[in-house]
C-alpha cells in the first residue's frame, strides 16, 4: 500500500515540525511541510499531497482564502483545516464553505490527527461530525444554501457541459455520497472519480463538492432521473 502524503501548511516553522515529528512513526504517512507565503499551490500541484493539513491563521484568517484557492485548483488534495484555539460554529462554517473535509484543534493528539487522516483517505468526511454536535451551525449552513438556490447567490458561470458520467457522478455528489462510495456502484476507480470531480469544479466555477451540488440543482442539470433524493 502506497503511504498517505501528507502536507503541513503553517506560519509557524516550529509547528510545522512539531507535527512532523509527532507523526514521523506513522509507517503509512509521508510528510512534508511548507510556508505559505512559498507558493504553496505551486507545491501542491507539483507533489501531489494526498491530504493538507492547513492553519486557519487568525487574526487576518488568510488560510480560509488559501484553503478555497487549494479546493479550486488542488480538489484531489483533502483539505484539513486547524484552529489554533477552541472552535466555534462561526469558524466551523467557513471552513465547510471553503470545501475542507474535516475541522480539528492544533491540541489533536497525534493518534488522533492520524486516524482523521486515515478516515478521509478511506472516503470519509469527518466534518459531518462536526456539524452534528453544533445545531446552530448546521442551521446557519442549510440557510446559506437555501440562499443560493433561492436567490442564486455566490453562483459562478458554467464555463462547459457536462458528460453523462459527469452528471452521474454530480448526482451521487449531491447525496452526500464518498469517492470510494461512487467508485464501487459505478465499478470504476477511485482515481477516475477524482478525476471527474475535478472536471466537474472545474466546468461548473465550483470551489467545492457541495457548491457545485448547489450549481446542479438551481441550473436543472440533473435529469429527473438523477436528480438527489429528498
Amino acid at each position: 500500500m502506497d503511504k498517505i502524503k501528507v502536507l503541513v501548511i503553517d506560519r509557524q516553522t516550529y509547528f510545522r515540525a512539531g507535527v512532523c515529528q509527532a507523526l514521523f512513526g506513522q509507517d503509512d504517512l509521508e510528510l512534508s511541510d511548507c510556508d505559505p507565503t512559498n507558493d504553496p499551490i505551486g507545491l501542491i500541484e507539483t507533489t501531489s499531497p494526498d491530504v493538507v493539513l492547513l492553519d486557519i491563521d487568525p487574526p487576518s484568517f488568510s488560510g480560509f482564502d488559501l484553503g478555497r484557492k487549494i479546493a479550486r485548483h488542488c480538489p484531489n488534495s483533502r483539505l484539513i483545516m486547524l484552529t489554533p484555539g477552541e472552535s466555534n460554529d462561526d469558524e466551523l462554517l467557513e471552513v465547510i464553505k471553503v470545501g475542507a473535509v474535516a475541522y480539528l484543534s492544533k491540541n489533536t493528539t497525534a493518534q488522533d490527527l492520524t486516524q482523521v487522516i486515515v478516515e478521509v483517505m478511506n472516503g470519509g468526511y469527518p466534518i459531518r461530525d462536526s456539524i452534528v454536535v453544533r445545531p446552530r451551525a448546521a442551521e446557519n449552513v442549510l440557510r446559506q444554501f437555501q440562499s443560493m438556490v433561492l436567490m442564486g447567490k455566490g453562483m459562478e458561470s458554467i464555463t462547459s457541459p457536462l458528460t453523462f458520467r459527469e452528471t452521474q457522478v454530480l448526482s451521487y455528489i449531491a447525496d452526500g455520497n464518498s469517492n470510494k462510495f461512487i467508485a464501487q456502484i459505478l465499478q470504476i476507480s477511485e482515481q477516475t472519480i477524482k478525476n471527474h470531480v475535478s472536471s466537474i469544479l472545474r466546468k461548473l466555477n465550483a470551489n467545492d463538492r457541495a457548491q457545485a451540488a448547489v450549481i446542479a440543482v438551481r441550473n436543472h442539470l440533473l435529469p429527473e432521473e438523477l436528480e438527489p433524493k429528498s
